[in-house]
């Protein structure tokens, strides 16, 4: 049984239960049964942690037999490569497992689409040099972008590597900003989360007439550590080249961006610390980091180089904000009479909820 982290608001700790009773009424105990979080590189949660991920019964059903994925394990097993040659290797227990079951959500992804379906696999509990292939070589391909699942080299690799590990079930949930479930899906992995995405599009899609001028984008309702960034990168997607972006996003918990502040300071451009990343030469100071977390510097560089950024917040100081080559402002209202002075009339684009919207520019 995989199931994702605390990161994100899927409600394990309903669906666990029920998966587990209807695999004992099918002739499977509880100690045939082993529960995994798909951590990918993201910090490996502690026992309390996963206590509150799957709730109090699971934790005690499972005792014993509830783990976190190490990406870092020596003893991750190569299971093949996709069609593209990625390598795939993953968690051990998972590799030789009889029955794989996934259960996790379906939201606007910036890179993958969406997120769901064979990603409890890819990045979920995949070893840290299988993550950093995959995504460091289609992190910036054109079609990697949100909306999009035909034709994402992405996405189409984590299908593959969701194939090779033979994940047989997954179960998505679309969850709205008050962590409430709106619906789930459930089945072959690929094709709910084609349907799950679907309806999630139904729900987030935002179409606009043009690129805007100027964009404002609340982090709300993923607000902490690296989460906090969506909502500034699904703004690239609507905004003109050249034109501003104010950000909103508290950085209440900022202790886990600063190495990446320190190193969006540095001189290189997007472009050259991609090449880095992608013949293997990560910075020290950022080694023990999770790869999504990386990607960031990559995606800050380009989105500093395009646009006049505008952070508000309360967490960083203007200096560690300047240092990420943005603008800073305490307040929403300064943001506004900053980029008005450059940009006295334009169109506008506001996302209360930036970290769940898809912007398309019909």
């Amino acid at each position: 049984m995989l199931f994702d982290d605390l990161q994100r608001p899927t409600p394990v700790h309903l669906a666990l239960p029920e998966v587990m009773d209807r695999l004992n009424r099918a002739g499977l105990p509880d100690d045939r049964i082993a529960g995994i979080c798909a951590v990918g590189t993201h910090p490996i949660p502690g026992p309390d942690q996963l206590e509150k991920k799957v709730g109090r019964q699971v934790f005690s059903r499972l005792r014993g037999r509830l783990f976190s994925h190490d990406p870092h394990a020596s003893d991750n097993v190569v299971i093949g490569k996709t069609h593209r040659g990625t390598l795939v290797e993953i968690n051990r227990r998972v590799a030789f497992a009889d029955l794989i079951i996934g259960i996790g959500e379906c939201m606007p992804h910036p890179i993958a689409g969406f997120g769901g379906g064979c990603k409890i696999v890819m990045p979920g509990v995949c070893s840290y040099r299988s993550v950093a292939d995959h995504h460091f070589s289609w992190m910036r391909h054109r079609n990697s972008r949100v909306n999009l699942l035909d034709g994402n080299s992405f996405y189409e690799e984590i299908v593959d590597a969701g194939r090779l590990s033979r994940l047989a079930f997954k179960l998505d949930f679309i969850i709205n900003e008050k962590r409430e479930v709106v619906r789930a899906f459930a089945g072959d992995p690929v094709e709910e989360h084609r349907e799950a995405s679907h309806y999630a599009r139904s729900l987030y899609l935002i179409p606009l007439e043009r690129l805007a001028d100027v964009t404002i984008t609340s982090a709300f309702p993923l607000e902490v550590g690296v989460q906090a960034t969506k909502a500034l990168t699904m703004a690239g997607f609507c905004t003109r080249a050249g034109g501003s972006v104010i950000w909103v996003a508290p950085q209440k918990e900022a202790g886990s961006i600063l190495p990446l502040i320190r190193e969006m300071g540095s001189r290189e451009s997007a472009e050259d610390f991609h090449r880095r990343l992608i013949e293997g030469s990560v910075p020290d100071h950022l080694k023990g980091f999770g790869i999504s977390y990386i990607m960031q510097v990559v995606y800050f560089k380009e989105l500093a180089e395009k646009f006049t950024v505008i952070h508000v917040t309360e967490g960083l100081s203007p200096e560690q904000v300047r240092m990420m080559k943005f603008a800073y402002s305490p307040k929403i209202e300064a943001a506004i009479e900053q980029v008005a002075k450059k940009i006295p009339r334009g169109d506008v684009a506001l996302f209360p909820s930036g970290g769940n919207i898809i912007p398309q520019v019909r």
